[in-house]
């Protein structure tokens, strides 16, 4: 529990009731004097083969409950900081343990309102209950302990420990486990108590879902010159597919690469290897991110040197933690910042500097998250050190963010490009092997729409999804196509009427454009893909979305003509059988859902932009939606796609056979979307 002794000349950041940053900070004896909704961490720790929660006992100089048995470790946040850098600060400054940030895991926020001493101390504090789990138990002689904090420390096992809270003894702090703070208990217990072969029969009915798609094509349309330079585009892409790990949640390829290394132990291992697979991150996505796996299915790391030496001891073995709710924010941002702490560090920006915060190929990250603890357990450096501080966001571009992993894609780009015998390929891949590395995107995304090769590739950072905080960053996807000829020069229609379509949408003029590109189209069948290409697989994009290159150039659409008949064949029909009226199901055909698939593509391309706010100030649209853009996007894009449709019908550029079938085939498709959960932008 948090110190309530005064101390004003620490800062404490005041909240809402609700918990959200006034922007306003107040010394801690006002702070509590005032009833003042202020933030706090709570760490416990966990060992996993004994079932044994640390308590520590706080020191008898304590104002508040001396003497008693506590949580791990506790603190308050000062203003300014970060929650878990004060979760990572208050363990090694009370118990001298120093951990990296994988190892803590946000379980639960704890709300205390509470009144003590009198009445002279009102704590109303937002605790962040972070849990780190061990393998085996500390050795207690391992800690170095803050003796003005606690003065001792021992483990209990959890299910003493929440009989003694229940029973309200009196040499423990106390908390009702019946209440808000029971969580702990029960996600701990729930994770451990789970046998193999019921958890075995959910992922099966999870892995049940999918149905796989075996793509075998025909390479005889490609040069010899572009097989060569498939391999390295290839290779390039796989490299790519690592960098979206990344993206997804700092600690993911390490959970990724311990999933894959012990996929064959058991059976149970092997589903928890294929769904992971398939969601990218322990995350399902057909079931609004809700979390397959939990901290004990993760990897587990050794740290030698994180405490004072012990003989014999090789150091603490952790798991490396995620949290049970997937991070709104994936790892683009700190996992503990907010939208109003970016809000209020926004504002001191520059205006060039704001267009790159908020830019798509940027992460924002902290000063104080990348400093390290100092590996001294000598507890009187310890107390003269200054403490951390992480009150100072910055911004990294993607070239320097993954610095490593894009150099080594842009190397294999550039081999491909030396090997191809098409001159728009060579183009492709020689600027976006630039832009890798330059973090400038606009003048391969412009060779990526001239593109004319048998050989179709998209590459780089594009699509927003991911970042459900503020729609603001891009993540790596790559496809790998052979164009269908044939299939491309049937669509050329539905990009040449365009600015048809914009002219005559229903809405009022001001929001319409007159300078609509006509939308390029091209039909591929799928070879490979890679990155952002988790769940339920595309069947079209339609890119890029940076506003410069819309409004000055439109934008290019790909369909995956491949992928576009499986899903018709594997999903869409079944789910039609299912939901839609028996005399409605000789309107289901593949040409409708296709020909929507198109026209919901082309309609991205449409409608308002760039727009002038209020103030008169310029902006766009996806700037001032932030974390609903995408999925009111999607939702834009379908229903514009139908009224697009019924338009081309009316003016005798499509046939009128398709009036009701393409009503039908959207309603049938409409339940085919909607089991992708309200947490994906095209299931919305």
């Amino acid at each position: 529990m948090a110190e309530p002794y005064p101390q004003d000349a620490e800062l404490l950041d005041v909240l809402t009731r609700t918990g959200e940053k006034t922007g306003v900070s107040k010394p801690r004896g006002l702070v509590h004097r005032d009833g003042d909704y202020h933030r706090a961490v709570h760490v416990w720790i966990y060992a996993e083969s004994t079932r044994e929660l640390l308590l520590q006992r706080r020191a008898d100089c304590k104002e508040s409950w001396p003497g008693q048995w506590d949580i791990s470790s506790a603190g308050h946040i000062s203003a300014g900081d970060s929650s878990l850098a004060t979760a990572r600060r208050e363990l090694y400054e009370e118990l001298g343990i120093s951990l990296p940030k994988d190892a803590f895991e946000l379980i639960f926020v704890f709300l205390q309102e509470c009144t003590i001493n009198n009445g002279k101390y009102i704590n109303n504090e937002y605790n962040d209950v972070y849990l780190v789990t061990t393998l085996v138990p500390i050795p207690l002689e391992a800690f170095t302990l803050q003796e003005t904090e606690v003065s001792s420390v021992k483990y209990i096992h959890i299910d003493e420990y929440k009989d003694l809270l229940a029973k309200g003894d009196e040499e423990f702090v106390p908390y009702d486990v019946e209440g808000q703070y029971g969580q702990l208990f029960t996600i701990i217990e729930q994770r451990y108590k789970e046998n193999m072969e019921s958890r075995s029969l959910a992922l099966q009915k999870q892995l049940s879902q999918y149905a796989p798609l075996k793509l075998d094509l025909e390479l005889t349309g490609l040069s010899e010159a572009d097989k060569e330079a498939l391999l390295y585009i290839l290779k390039a892409s796989m490299v790519i597919d690592d960098i979206f790990y990344e993206q997804v949640w700092y600690g993911n390829s390490a959970l990724r690469d311990w999933l894959k290394e012990h996929s064959n132990s058991s059976y149970l291992d092997q589903l928890k290897w294929m769904y992971y697979s398939i969601n990218k991150g322990p995350w399902s996505c057909l079931d609004e991110n809700t979390a397959f796996l939990t901290t004990a299915d993760s990897a587990v790391k050794l740290l030698r040197d994180s405490t004072k030496p012990v003989s014999g001891w090789k150091g603490i073995e952790y798991r490396v933690a995620f949290p049970v709710v997937k991070p709104p924010g994936a790892s683009f941002y700190p996992p503990d910042m907010d939208k109003m702490e970016f809000k209020l560090w926004k504002n001191t920006l520059s205006s060039s500097e704001q267009k790159a915060a908020t830019g798509y190929f940027s992460v924002i990250r902290r000063h104080g998250d990348s400093l390290p603890l100092t590996t001294s357990h000598n507890i009187n450096q310890l107390e003269s050190e200054k403490p951390l501080k992480s009150d100072d966001l910055f911004i990294v571009p993607f070239s320097q963010e993954y610095s490593s992993s894009l150099a080594k894609a842009a190397e294999l780009l550039r081999k491909a490009s030396e090997l191809s015998d098409s001159p728009s390929l060579k183009k492709l891949l020689k600027t976006k092997a630039d832009a890798f590395l330059s973090n400038d995107y606009y003048e391969s995304d412009l060779a990526w729409m001239e593109l004319d090769s048998k050989l179709d590739v998209t590459i780089g950072p594009y699509e927003t999804y991911e970042d459900a905080l503020f729609g603001y960053k891009a993540t790596f996807e790559s496809f790998v196509g052979i164009r269908d000829d044939i299939a491309t020069s049937q669509v050329k229609l539905f990009g040449d009427h365009l600015q048809d379509l914009e002219r005559n949408l229903p809405l009022d003029d001001m929001y319409k454009s007159e300078s609509v590109v006509a939308a390029p189209i091209r039909v591929i069948q799928l070879l490979y893909n890679a990155g952002d290409v988790k769940g339920p697989q595309t069947v079209a994009f339609n890119l890029p979305n940076d506003e410069r290159i819309v409004n000055e150039h439109g934008t290019s659409m790909v369909l995956l003509k491949n992928v576009s008949e499986a899903k018709f064949n594997n999903i869409l029909k079944p789910i039609a059988d299912v939901c839609i009226k028996e005399e409605q199901k000789e309107y289901i055909d593949f040409e409708s859902f296709y020909t929507h698939t198109i026209c919901h593509e082309c309609c991205h391309g449409i409608g308002p932009h760039t727009i002038v706010l209020p103030s008169g100030e310029q902006s766009t649209v996806r700037m001032e939606l932030q974390e609903v853009h995408s999925a009111l996007e999607e939702a834009k894009a379908d229903i514009v796609g139908l009224w697009a449709l019924k338009f081309l019908i009316d003016e005798g550029l499509l046939p009128k056979t398709l009036v009701r079938s393409m009503y039908v085939s959207f309603l049938a498709g409409c339940f085919r979307s909607i089991r992708f959960g309200l947490e994906e932008a095209h299931g919305n």
